[in-house]
Parts: C-alpha cells; sequence; structure tokens
C-alpha cells in the first residue's frame, strides 16, 4: 500500500512579487519589492512504497541561520528571502520520528536544485538520487550561484543519476520517466520556475498526488494560470500550468506545491484539484 507523508523542514518568507509575478515580473521587482509574504512552509514528501522508500526534495538545512551560510555578494538572499529552519525541523530527524531511516531511502527525486529543495540531501548518503541533468549542469559553479543555486553547499558525495525521460506522454505531458516497477511514480518535465524544473505523480487508488515542487505557489495560483516572479520564462511557466490542468481534467489530481500552507490539508482530505 502507497502512502504519502508530508514533512515541514521550516519556513520561509519571500517578497510577494517572487510569490505572484507582477506585469512583466523579473528579478529586479523581486529584489526591491517591499512587501513580503507571510512565513510560508517548506515541505518535503516521503512515500512509503512496497519497492521502498522514496523522498521528493530534501527541504531545508538549519545551516541557513549559520553567519555566511549565504554568498554575501549573492543579492538575492541579501535582499529577497528569510529562512527559519531548526535542527529538529530538517527532514531526517522528522522521518525518524515518523518511524522511518533516512539511511533506507531508496530514491531522492529533486524536482530542481533550489536550497529549500535540495539542502537536507545530507541525511541521505545511502540514496539515489534523481534530477534533471540540464537542472544539474546549470547549477554548477560560480554560474549556479549567481543565479541563486548553492552548488558549493551540497554534499561532497552528491553525483547524481540524471532522469531519463522516455518520450512517452503521460497525460498532459509528452515525455515522463517511470521511477518504480508498478509504473505508479512518474516525474514529469514541468519547466517554468526552473527552466529544467520536474514534478512527480504518484498514483494511490485511482488519485494523482501531483507534488509540484514550485510549479506555483499557490494552487490558487495555478487555477489564475499565473506564473512566479522569479521564471526566466513567463510564457513557458504558463503553458506548464496549463498541462497540469489539462492532466486534473481527465485524473483526479490532487495538487500539492511545495510552500502552499494548504498542501498538507489536500493530501489529508484528498482534495481534488478539480472535483
Amino acid at each position: 500500500m502507497t502512502k504519502i507523508h508530508i514533512i515541514q523542514t521550516g519556513s520561509v518568507k519571500i517578497k510577494k512579487s517572487q510569490r505572484r509575478r507582477e506585469g512583466k515580473g523579473g528579478l529586479g521587482k523581486v529584489l526591491w519589492g517591499k512587501e513580503w509574504t507571510e512565513w510560508l512552509p517548506i515541505y518535503a514528501w516521503v512515500i512509503e512504497h512496497d519497492e521502498g522508500l522514496i523522498v521528493v526534495d530534501t527541504g531545508e538545512t538549519a545551516q541557513t541561520s549559520e553567519a555566511g551560510y549565504f554568498p554575501r555578494w549573492q543579492p538575492y538572499y541579501k535582499l529577497a528571502v528569510r529562512m527559519d529552519v531548526s535542527s529538529e525541523q530538517e527532514i531526517g530527524p522528522q522521518m525518524k520520528k515518523l518511524g522511518f531511516d533516512p539511511r533506507d531511502v531508496r530514491h531522492v527525486i529533486l524536482t530542481h536544485l533550489h536550497t529549500d529543495h535540495a539542502g537536507g540531501m545530507h541525511h541521505f548518503p545511502n540514496s539515489e538520487f534523481l534530477v534533471s541533468e540540464k537542472e544539474y549542469q546549470s547549477a554548477l559553479g560560480l554560474p549556479g550561484m549567481i543565479q541563486g543555486y548553492l552548488p558549493h553547499r551540497w554534499s561532497e558525495w552528491f553525483t547524481p543519476q540524471f532522469i531519463q525521460f522516455e518520450p512517452k506522454g503521460f497525460g498532459a505531458f509528452e515525455k515522463s520517466h517511470v521511477v518504480t516497477k508498478a509504473g505508479d511514480v512518474i516525474i514529469v518535465p514541468t519547466p517554468g520556475h526552473t527552466p529544467n524544473h520536474t514534478s512527480v505523480i504518484v498514483k494511490v487508488d485511482g488519485t494523482s498526488y501531483f507534488l509540484a515542487g514550485d510549479t506555483s505557489y499557490t494552487q490558487e495560483l495555478l487555477l489564475e494560470k499565473h506564473p512566479d516572479g522569479v521564471s526566466s520564462n513567463p510564457e513557458i511557466a504558463t503553458q506548464t500550468l496549463d498541462k497540469i490542468l489539462q492532466y486534473a481534467k481527465s485524473e483526479h489530481t490532487v495538487y500539492l506545491p511545495t510552500h502552499d500552507p494548504h498542501s498538507a490539508e489536500r493530501l489529508k482530505n484528498k482534495k481534488l484539484l478539480i472535483p
């Protein structure tokens, strides 16, 4: 029996202009925006599966509160984000409280490599990591740091397996990668928030649980087809949102973005995106 567990690895505040794109948007509007969101959850997911434990995103690390953790020259971390993560809120300790050993996790799927999704990778030294190759290459070195990635904070042993998308459609998505032999955990490309962002669909008893990463910050923004303020290509981001909605029209779908305060309730109550 497949079961999905939600884990909140602390909280984050961002600019309102990042959560919801304003006009032409762009990083400048985010950096110099004056209004902040409320504290938002940083969710990660544990899939209890007959073929082994699967984690989708690793949440954030408490090290973000340490002086010098973020590059001081990087304007985004100086001006546009605030983290609140304690050591006991990291994914490893929380999994242990649920009765899971992080060392037993078979696969870790990263929707993308921003720190609030990859910051907890150090808890999974025995796991196979799956990530988009282009996402990985974009995040490397100084060019990656300029874009806001923190490759110098990754675990030294981090050598992910690259997702091999097959030209086999899955619902509204032209390509897909099936993770499990049972065919019930599927990765699909969802570019927008980053150019090579991915999402994970978990099929349980006829319902698709759409672990969406940062395709949108809330379900409402998805329904409005409203991209976020940091997407480098809002047109592609909007196309992705449209594909998710198309998928939900043909499949019972519970939509679960990383920073939506209502994701936990929707998971618990199996609340469908399109009733």
